[in-house]
Order: structure tokens, then sequence, then C-alpha cells
């Protein structure tokens, strides 16, 4: 019994995935937005909300940063990075996996929505 929870525990820990981590990886989306780092955020989150009800936003010394993630195993989903840019915003969604899986398109909609 000790060896089958120690392995679940060692499971659930190897699938966490951070901010650090997706920024690592390629960017789902990469666009440009005439809209401020702030309008711009302020539009997609509802729309993140709708989808992760636990989805937030933070202020960043270049921009905005969107999170949505599954809190309960530690694991970020899908992370938008807004940074100021000459005339509006540059926008980078980075996801775990692609949007389409587990109906998670809501998310990518949102991100174009508002550009």
């Amino acid at each position: 019994m000790r060896i089958l929870i120690g392995a679940v525990a060692v499971a659930l820990l190897t699938g966490c995935t951070t901010p650090g981590d997706l920024i690592k990886s390629s960017p789902t989306i990469v666009a440009k937005t005439t809209k401020a780092p702030k309008a711009y955020a302020l539009c997609v989150l509802p729309g993140w909300q709708e989808h992760q009800a636990g989805a937030t936003m933070n202020e960043t010394l270049t921009g905005y940063r969107l999170i949505s993630s599954a809190e309960s195993i530690g694991q970020t989903n899908e992370l938008l990075e807004i940074k100021q840019a000459p005339e509006g915003s540059e926008v980078r969604l980075y996801q775990r996996m692609p949007s389409i899986s587990l109906g998670r398109s809501k998310i990518t909609s949102s991100v174009n929505n508002c550009l």
C-alpha cells in the first residue's frame, strides 16, 4: 500500500508545469495589437475566467501576465504575456497542450477576439 501511495505522489509531482516551464517552449500564438497592455488584458480575462475560474492577471514590469492553472495539482495550463510595444502591445500565448484539447478553445478564442 505504501508503495502505491508513493508511486501516485511521484506521478502527480512529475505532471507539474510552472509558468517558467511554459516560457521555455514555443508560444502557440504571437501577435500584436494596438491596445494598451492593460486594456488588452482586461478584454481577455473574462473569457479565461469562464473557462477556468481561478485565472489570474498580474502586472509585470513590461505589461501584464494572465495565468490559467489547475491549482489542485499545481499545473499551469496557459500563460499569456502582454508586453508594451511602440504602438500597442505584443502578445504571446504559451500552452501546456494544444488549445483544442479538453475543450480549451475558449482560451485561444479570447486571445484572438481581443486583438
